[in-house]
């Protein structure tokens, strides 16, 4: 059997200097993430074995000095940024590049009048604490529907952004919809280069293979991305978490397999499935 596996498989910049900064910190006393640093639980149950937990509330976190917080590389409101400060603590910060970015982007253009839609998933993490950065309250649009139907709350001069994993393609066709309404629209795509380059990877292999893999953890929003963008080329695409979800007798009479990764699978595991795969 043939295996392609793609380059951009694995760990994203921001996903890694989020781990790497708590494997860091493990063992050196009191550790907490808010919430789980990344949405793979092979990695949070590892960090627990080592002493690390994880706050799910501001109540969770213990007001001690010695105590060190790190922030996801998702962010958070800068609400929780500010409750989470005054906790005395001590605060590492691994809030991704690109979603930092975003927080100065909703700050600037609303102090400029300017209303916030956020294309994205409502309820993703990176796009809560988005919308915590906002002076007003903004508008989050996940699909054609909530595009076609947008009226403005407050001012007909807006600002689009964009979740950093969402699906390019789709984030294209719903600004598309927003520009056909006439209003004054300043459209920033804040889409990660990562993730674009993982998504146009992903649909350029499951293309060409005849069985495609598709790796993560099941809450991660861009391996589901990844997944229905491979799905769409290959119809035979399968997303699992690590090796032990794969029915091989499914791949009995397939000649060649590509495998691609969300930005949030260790490369253990990538490593593991393309091993298997070789046999």
């Amino acid at each position: 059997m043939k295996v392609i596996l793609a380059k951009t498989a694995g760990f994203c910049p921001g996903v890694k200097r989020a781990v790497d900064l708590v494997y860091q910190e493990a063992g050196k006393g009191s550790v907490y993430t808010f919430g789980p640093i990344i949405h793979n639980e092979a990695v949070v149950e590892d960090l627990k074995d080592k002493g690390v937990k994880v706050a799910e509330s501001i109540d969770d976190i213990p007001e001690d000095p010695k105590t060190t917080v790190v922030i996801r590389s998702h962010g958070v409101s800068k609400k929780t940024s500010e409750a989470i400060a005054a906790k005395g603590v001590h605060v590492l910060d691994a809030t991704c590049p690109f979603v930092k970015k975003i927080h100065r982007i909703v700050m600037e253009k609303g102090s400029e009048g300017r209303e916030i839609i956020i294309i994205g998933d409502p309820q993703h993490p990176e796009v809560e604490a988005i919308c915590g950065w906002c002076d007003r309250e903004p508008t989050v649009i996940e699909n054609v529907g909530q595009a076609a139907a947008f009226v403005p709350k407050w001012s007909e001069k807006l600002c689009v952004v964009s979740q950093t994993t969402f699906n390019y393609k789709k984030f294209q066709e719903l600004v598309e919809i927003l520009s056909k309404k006439g209003y004054d629209i300043l459209c920033l795509n804040t889409i990660c280069n990562a993730t674009e380059e993982r998504q146009s990877e992903a649909k350029r292999i499951a293309a060409s293979v005849d069985a495609m893999i598709v790796i993560g953890g099941k809450n991660s929003s861009n391996t589901q991305k990844l997944y229905e963008i491979s799905k769409k080329e290959c119809k035979n695409t399968y997303y699992i978490q690590a090796l032990g979800d794969l029915d091989f007798s499914k791949m009995e009479s397939v000649d060649n397999v590509g495998i691609t990764a969300g930005a949030s699978t260790p490369n253990n595991i990538i490593e593991e499935v393309h091993k298997a795969c070789q046999k």
